[in-house]
Formats: C-alpha cells, sequence, structure tokens
C-alpha cells in the first residue's frame, strides 16, 4: 500500500476467503483421543438440548467413562493406517486441495475445518484473516440445515468474529438439499455405481442421519429437507429402481428420533419381497463413521440376517470430480459480487 505512515503495520494483499466445513473428527483411535473429541461433541448444547445440570453429570460419569473405548473400536474398522487418519479428514482435505487448484491463491484462498477437533474453525478463521481476507465464505459442507449442526458451524464463526476489532465481512453458502447441481451429481453417482453391479437392485434407500423428533417439533426444518432430497432423486430414477425410499440413521440416546428407523426399513421391504437394495447417504459430503461403518459394514449385516438377498452402499460424492465440479459451482454461485 502507498502513502502509509512510517510506523503503519504491513498489511497484506486482501484476499478473499473460502473456508469449507465439516463435523470433524478424533485425532486417534485411542482412549483418550476419543473422549477428547466426544467430550467435545457431547458438549455442544446445539446436539444435546438438555439442561446442563442434568446432561453434565450423565456425560461425565457414564458416556465419558464408557463411550470412548466402544467409539475407538469403531472408528478402527475404518482408520487408515498408512496415514493415521479418518477417512473425513482425509477426504475434506483432498477437497480442499482440489478447489484451491482452480482458483488463484493471491485472489481465493480456500482453507478447510472441522466443528470438532482439528484443524478448528478459530484457527483457520485466524489463518484466512491474517493472509488478508477481508471477505469470507463460509461453506458448511451440510446439504440439509439443521440447528445441530449448520446452526452449530455459525456459532463458532460467530464466536471468532466477537474476539475480533477488525472483522472480515462475512458470507454464508445456504443448504443446497434441492439445488440441481447437487441432485445432478447424486445421480451420476448413482448411475454410475449400479452400472458396475452384477445384479439389479429393486430398491433405492436414502439414509439420512437422524435428529430428536422434539428438535423437528421444535421447528428444525432438516426432515422436510432430508424427504425432499429424496423426492427429487426418485423422480429422475424411475427407470433404475421400482422404489426409492428413505430412512433415518445414526438413533443416540433412549428418546425418540426421525422415523422411520433404518431397520424397520429394513422389515418393510423384505415384507414387500423387496430384497435387493442400494442405500446412499445424501445428507453426507464425505464418508465417515456414520456411513462406512454403521451403513457399509453394519447394515449390511442387518439386512441380510432380516432376509434381504443383496445390499450395496454407493460411496459419497467425496473428493471426485462429480463432487468438486458441484462444490466449485456452487461457491462460484456464492462469490457473486466479490470476483
Amino acid at each position: 500500500m502507498k502513502n502509509l505512515p512510517d510506523n503503519h503495520p504491513v498489511l497484506p494483499k486482501p484476499k478473499i476467503g473460502v473456508l469449507i466445513i465439516n463435523l470433524g473428527t478424533p485425532e486417534a483411535t485411542d482412549y483418550l483421543s476419543m473422549r477428547k473429541y466426544l467430550k467435545e461433541f457431547l458438549s455442544d448444547k446445539r446436539v444435546i438440548e438438555i439442561p446442563s445440570i442434568l446432561w453434565k453429570p450423565i456425560l461425565n460419569l457414564f458416556i465419558l467413562t464408557f463411550r470412548p473405548k466402544k467409539s475407538g473400536k469403531l472408528y478402527d474398522k475404518i482408520w487408515d493406517k498408512n496415514k493415521n487418519e479418518s477417512p473425513l479428514k482425509i477426504i475434506t482435505r483432498e477437497q480442499k486441495e482440489k478447489l484451491k487448484f482452480i482458483y488463484k491463491e493471491d485472489k481465493v484462498k480456500v482453507e478447510w475445518a472441522m466443528r470438532y477437533g482439528k484443524p478448528s474453525i478459530f484457527e483457520k478463521m485466524n489463518m484466512l484473516t491474517d493472509n488478508g481476507c477481508n471477505r469470507i465464505l463460509i461453506f458448511p459442507l451440510y446439504p440439509q440445515y439443521s440447528a445441530s449442526t449448520t446452526a452449530s458451524v455459525m456459532d463458532k464463526v460467530n464466536d471468532f468474529m466477537y474476539k475480533k476489532r477488525w472483522q472480515p465481512t462475512i458470507r454464508t453458502v445456504p443448504p443446497y438439499y434441492d439445488n440441481p447441481i447437487y441432485i445432478n451429481s447424486l445421480i451420476k453417482s448413482i448411475k454410475k455405481h449400479i452400472k458396475k453391479l452384477t445384479w439389479v437392485p429393486d430398491t433405492l434407500i436414502c439414509s439420512f442421519h437422524g435428529i430428536p423428533k422434539k428438535y423437528f417439533m421444535k421447528g428444525d426444518p432438516y426432515h422436510c429437507q432430508c424427504v425432499k432430497t429424496q423426492r427429487l432423486i426418485k423422480e429422475q430414477l424411475k427407470k433404475e429402481f421400482n422404489n426409492v425410499d428413505y430412512c433415518f440413521q445414526s438413533r443416540f440416546g433412549p428418546q425418540e428420533w426421525l422415523q422411520p428407523y433404518m431397520i424397520d426399513k429394513f422389515k418393510e421391504l423384505i415384507k414387500n419381497n423387496q430384497k435387493k437394495i442400494c442405500v446412499i447417504t445424501p445428507g453426507f459430503a464425505s464418508d465417515c463413521l456414520e456411513t462406512l461403518e454403521e451403513i457399509k459394514i453394519q447394515s449390511e449385516e442387518e439386512f441380510l440376517e432380516c432376509g434381504g438377498e443383496k445390499f450395496s452402499y454407493i460411496p459419497c460424492l467425496n473428493s471426485t470430480d462429480i463432487s468438486i465440479n458441484m462444490l466449485d459451482e456452487i461457491i462460484k454461485k456464492e462469490l457473486k459480487g466479490w470476483i
């Protein structure tokens, strides 16, 4: 910059930042690493809407005593032993690297963060602002909005903003559950997958991460957005599948969650002689514990035990060309007026 006083601090060249954010992952599968991750995740009041005076004793005395060992064993099944990282961390970093290649570093800087664990939102927001990003696009990688996911991300972004004297301008990518680019990307991925099968599936199940029913009753739009995603997929796959249905997974605790639960949907399908299925998880941008262990391993076992004949899990879009093109299109649209 020209015409600055001699003692003026050095200012980096103004840039635009793009921060893609996913849920998070433990640093390792051992007891202490799992406990640290679970404590951060389950202490989020957006995730657990129970008064602290009731929840903290349950969390600290019971869940954080017994759950880390169990969760660690599940993560061990999907952990990348060569890189010593979870698939979610590897894939999200790959998404960032491929997006970074598209944009000129001197104008747009792309970074990645996790809501829980590392790298943190605070760390990467600091990195972007220190590099001169005075405008930042926040991209929560959740197609469907929920207070327990998207709003939680924005809470952390707002915590960062609250501490900054010189705040960057912020934009947020809206939920993209019905974005034609997203739906078409899913359709391409599904068709590509079923072409490789040696058998003909009769049903496609869209499995979404569940939330407690009371969150929905309080006004969370998540359920409606999930169902719309499923309906839009169904409209384009009438030739490929006799049935395109949906269910909810990952129930935690005794309270009622969104239904139909996955196991109940399996029983219904088998009763109706729909025994050859594909399962896709359109609420996840990247494969993680809930898709690779819970669906690909655990749910296949449950389906076959219930009387099913064939089961095939369709991977998330991950860091494929289909995914990167989709993310790029969404980012470019949201950056209009900035670049």
